[in-house]
C-alpha cells in the first residue's frame, strides 16, 4: 500500500482525525496547540498523526487534501480545515454540532 492509500484509509477509519505538528500532549506549534485545545473544548474523542515524525505524511497529505499547511482536521472523512477555520467554527458553535453528530 502506498502512502497516499494509507492516508486515505486513516482518514476513512477515524471519525475525527488531526494531522498536526507534535502530539496533543506536546504540540510543537501554536496552531496545532490551539486546534487540539478547541477539539478538547468540544469534548471530542479524536485521533492524531504527528507529521513531524512522519516525513512521508507531511509531504503527501497536502496532495490529497489540497491544503498546504498543518494542522489539518478531518471529520467523517472530509477535510474541515486548519487552525483558523476550526477556531471560527468553534466560535459559532458549528464545530460542536458537527462533532456531536459524529459521536452520537
Amino acid at each position: 500500500m502506498n502512502i497516499e492509500d494509507k492516508l486515505r484509509e486513516q482518514i476513512k477509519e477515524n471519525s475525527i482525525l488531526i494531522y498536526m505538528k507534535g502530539t496533543p500532549y506536546e504540540p510543537k506549534c501554536g496552531f496545532s496547540a490551539r486546534t487540539v485545545q478547541t477539539l478538547i473544548d468540544c469534548e471530542s474523542q479524536f485521533s492524531y498523526v504527528d507529521v513531524l515524525e512522519n516525513d512521508d505524511v507531511r509531504a503527501s497529505l497536502p496532495k490529497i487534501s489540497d491544503w498546504p499547511t498543518f494542522p489539518q482536521v478531518f471529520i467523517n472523512g472530509e477535510l474541515v480545515g486548519g487552525a483558523d477555520i476550526i477556531a471560527q467554527m468553534h466560535e459559532t458553535g458549528e464545530l460542536k454540532k458537527l462533532i456531536d453528530s459524529v459521536e452520537s
